[in-house]
């Protein structure tokens, strides 16, 4: 049985029974007029705490960071230490962990066609490609090239390279794409159960990049079961009642609709999956 809690963005723990995995670390969310003003803001070590002990993230072996931004890395310093687990990532990702003060031999850089054996899991490192720039990420493959120490501006989270990953546990096989984007052809040969799918940006996109883009992912993979991810507003405080991104960035109504209708059409099954709560794959009818 593969239990999966979702914290939201792309936060993924991955729970098989005797180990856990981490993909993404974003829990503390500040807010968009800090992002915006260039506050200096640092990881919410009390909302960490909390949140270790109520999912009981007490087995944590390693944190894989898609890129770095953000909304995707910044507490992975924080819990790393406090989990005593493993940071595995691009340089960009290392340079965050030891600014956070991970000790350097618990960081690994990883490139395309990386697999990792970690517990139970297999996890091979796929290169992947951002969603399209925007005003609020216009930095894509620019890497953060010294230790990064908080309290920092959120903007000096660069993107530092982007990367999938498909994980193998059991006979269950998932792939994590957190990024509406796709390298064509990247994923013959990977077929998948599971496919949490980055959404953010489906809604602006015309229909013929949605079409390909769901061709490159769920066709590719055979995916049976397909569960958005960066759906939610991360500039929102993780423990209050969930809410779609900012109208003017995303219109999530619309990705919803859009995802339901392609799965519908398609014979394939659409889960939404709130944060803060948790599924278990081995379980589902997929």
């Amino acid at each position: 049985m593969l239990k999966v809690t979702y914290f939201g963005t792309t936060a993924l723990l991955f729970d098989d029974g005797t180990d856990q995995v981490l993909f993404d670390a974003h829990v503390t969310r500040p807010s968009l007029v800090r992002y915006l003003l260039g506050v200096k803001v640092g990881t919410d070590a009390a909302l960490c705490d909390r949140l270790i002990a109520a999912h009981k993230i007490d087995r944590l072996r390693a944190i894989f960071i898609s890129h770095t931004h953000h909304d995707h890395v910044m507490d992975a310093p924080y819990i790393a230490n406090r989990c005593g687990a493993t940071v595995y990532g691009s340089a960009s990702a290392k340079n965050v962990a030891l600014g956070g003060g991970v000790p350097e031999a618990r960081t690994v850089v990883f490139e395309h066609g990386s697999r990792f054996d970690v517990g139970g899991y297999g996890i091979r490192i796929l290169k992947s490609l951002h969603s399209k720039p925007t005003v609020l990420n216009n930095d894509l493959g620019v890497p953060i090239t010294a230790p990064l120490k908080q309290p920092a501006r959120l903007r000096d989270y660069r993107e530092g390279g982007s990367y999938d990953f498909y994980v193998e546990c059991g006979r269950m096989r998932v792939l994590i794409r957190p990024s509406f984007n796709y390298i064509e052809g990247q994923l013959d040969g990977l077929p998948a159960d599971v496919l949490f799918l980055g959404v953010a940006g489906l809604s602006k996109a015309d229909a013929a990049t949605e079409a390909r883009f769901f061709a490159e992912t769920v066709e590719r993979t055979g995916a049976k079961l397909v569960i958005p991810i960066h759906w939610d507003n991360f500039f929102a405080p993780l423990e209050q009642p969930v809410r779609g991104m900012p109208r003017l960035i995303e219109r999530t109504d619309v990705v919803f609709h859009r995802l339901a209708r392609y799965c519908a059409a398609h014979g394939v099954n659409c889960l939404i999956q709130h944060p803060l709560t948790s599924i278990e794959l081995g379980g589902m009818n997929l």
